[in-house]
């Protein structure tokens, strides 16, 4: 089954609410969708969200980048070539992850496909049902205690709370939200790199004197400040998770040989796709470290390929963070994976469950 074309189309969906965090405001989804047709009809979908201030990447530069790399691609056998096509999207091109992860999603996408398998059952897999959390953005404490209690009223038991403004403002509106909730709700935070080490441990330690330990800290600090993450890790009882760290494999095992973090956030669009990130979780697996597959405010396509992947690293995957879609206004895509908030099933189908 060989290659045919390479296309890029625009996609644009609503949010619910905006999306809020200490980098950015995001009022609508914009992205690129990438198609992978075969001779015989058969298509692959991918699809990748330009976060500027993380990857570098806008919609014109993921569209450059596929531009450049289709050519390479064109013309070749998705199934007697696949391991080539998949070095050749890393190999021709340097950074650019987000494109490279839209174009993989596709080709593995196109593969599964060709051989009549979902995606998971192609890299192993076995599980089909997943529970994500949902996030609270960032925004006034009352707004944020009524999102929380909303989100709680649809059937959600894990928050993570966007954070990462002055440490005083975040320690007293944690507070009040864990206050305001349930006791079984499950609370996540992410700062986003609002902090600094020192701040970091002022706020976690005073929230843990209350009795509030976190099921983890995400990324307080800026990303290139490694030994940051060893001093807030040497110094608290909350679990610590990094994220904007960790793009690659050598960034995440510098940061377990030098036991800098609890978990690792593997996301697509930093690993450079799912080939990347599957090396990525075996590699926490023998660190004996747990995973958390996360997203960016992506669409339907991109949010399923990071079910696939958790789906075949169950083991290692211990934590979901795959709420984008309920993030939006509506399901924008047909499909035959279900997003029902909290709860996402994979289906039997072919490829990744998503179309057009």
């Amino acid at each position: 089954m060989k290659i045919k074309r390479i296309t890029t189309q625009r996609f644009s969906a609503p949010l619910k609410h905006p999306f809020v965090t200490a980098l950015r405001r995001v009022d609508r989804l914009e992205d690129i969708i990438v198609t992978v047709e075969a001779e015989d009809g058969t298509v692959g979908y991918g699809e990748g969200a330009p976060t500027p201030q993380i990857t570098g990447e806008t919609l014109g530069s993921i569209e450059a980048a596929v531009a450049f790399l289709s050519p390479l691609l064109e013309g070749s056998d998705i199934l007697e070539s696949f391991d080539a096509l998949i070095e050749t999207v890393h190999s021709s091109i340097k950074g650019n992850t987000t494109a490279k992860s839209a174009l993989e999603i596709a080709l593995y996408d196109l593969k599964a496909k060709a051989l009549q398998m979902p995606l998971y059952k192609m890299l192993g897999g076995m599980q089909r049902r997943f529970r994500t959390d949902i996030t609270i953005s960032l925004n006034s404490t009352e707004a944020m205690i009524r999102d929380a209690l909303e989100a709680v009223s649809r059937g959600y038991d894990t928050l993570k709370i966007k954070i990462g403004e002055s440490v005083e403002k975040d320690a007293e509106r944690i507070q009040k939200i864990h206050t305001a909730l349930p006791a079984d709700i499950t609370l996540r935070l992410d700062a986003n790199q609002g902090w600094s080490p020192q701040e970091t441990v002022k706020l976690l330690q005073k929230l843990e004197h209350a009795g509030i330990v976190a099921e983890f800290i995400e990324q307080p600090v800026p990303a290139e400040d490694i030994e940051g993450l060893a001093y807030i890790k040497e110094r608290v009882a909350t679990p610590l998770l990094a994220d904007e760290s960790v793009f690659g494999y050598r960034d995440a095992q510098r940061l377990l040989e030098m036991q800098a973090v609890d978990y690792i956030n593997i996301k697509l669009a930093k690993t450079g796709g799912i080939s990347r990130a599957l090396k990525l979780a075996d590699l926490c697996r023998s660190y004996d470290t747990g995973c958390m597959i996360g997203c960016m405010l992506e669409g339907p396509i991109a949010v399923a390929a990071g079910v696939h992947l958790a789906s075949a690293k169950a083991d290692t995957i211990r934590m979901i963070d795959l709420d984008a879609v309920s993030l939006l206004a509506s399901q924008p895509l047909p499909g035959t994976i279900r997003f029902e908030e909290k709860n996402i099933t994979l289906s039997d189908a072919s490829g990744l469950g998503i179309s057009l």
